[in-house]
């Protein structure tokens, strides 16, 4: 993971911590001095040095889970992934990002915190005209109901008072660190691939340095 860490360190609440993007982001944080309050339904195996890492279990459609991962943080990293179980073609509707959206949205604002960065994904929002006819089409098939749920997450988002940032990366691998580039220009926007490293090393960039607010880049290679 690249990057110095922060003049001052920060306090950062991750939910979706124990796997995948999340649990790199907790770990790029401790490394670049950060301290962490990491929340997941069981975050218990998260590695990290006592003192630096708070472990928070708990669902984050929950307030007072929320709650306690909020206090005394200085910016908040939404991570969640979607379960393996909401894709495809069936089954019902998958509301879980814009619910859990929705409390965080609440809490923060009650706790008078405004710093929150979301990972949704290309595809979400307006990024999906971007794609080519079949593109979308295939992304409508296999991830149609996350993405709508993604949808309604960015517009609450959009909507609320926050200091946000709305993350976009293509489609996600495991790999060492190779660069994420931030394409903020829609004619830019096409899919592709980044590493799960690196868009964990942006996630923590952007708390540190406040940049992207109010912008929801595409993260490619």
């Amino acid at each position: 993971m690249s990057g110095d860490a922060a003049a001052a360190p920060l306090r950062l609440a991750i939910l979706g911590a124990s796997r995948g993007i999340g649990a790199l982001t907790v770990a790029c944080a401790l490394s670049r001095g950060h301290s962490v309050t990491a929340l997941a339904r069981d975050p218990s195996e998260l590695p990290g040095p006592e003192g630096r890492l708070s472990r928070v279990a708990g669902d984050a459609r929950e307030a007072a889970a929320l709650d306690s991962a909020l206090t005394g943080a200085d910016a908040v990293l939404y991570t969640l992934g979607t379960p393996g179980s909401a894709r495809g073609p069936f089954g019902g509707a998958v509301t879980l990002h814009s619910q859990a959206t929705a409390v965080l949205i609440e809490r923060m604002e009650a706790a008078g915190l405004r710093r929150l960065i979301a990972v949704t994904g290309y595809g979400a929002g307006d990024s999906r005209a971007a794609m080519s006819r079949p593109e979308q089409m295939a992304h409508r098939l296999f991830l149609g109901r996350p993405y709508a749920d993604k949808d309604r997450q960015e517009a609450l988002i959009r909507a609320s008072a926050l200091d946000w940032t709305i993350a976009r990366p293509v489609i996600l691998r495991d790999g060492p660190a190779a660069g994420c580039r931030t394409l903020r220009d829609p004619s830019t926007w096409r899919n592709g691939f980044v590493n799960r490293v690196d868009v964990a090393d942006w996630l923590v960039a952007r708390a540190e340095d406040g940049g992207c607010v109010h912008e929801a880049p595409v993260l490619s290679r």
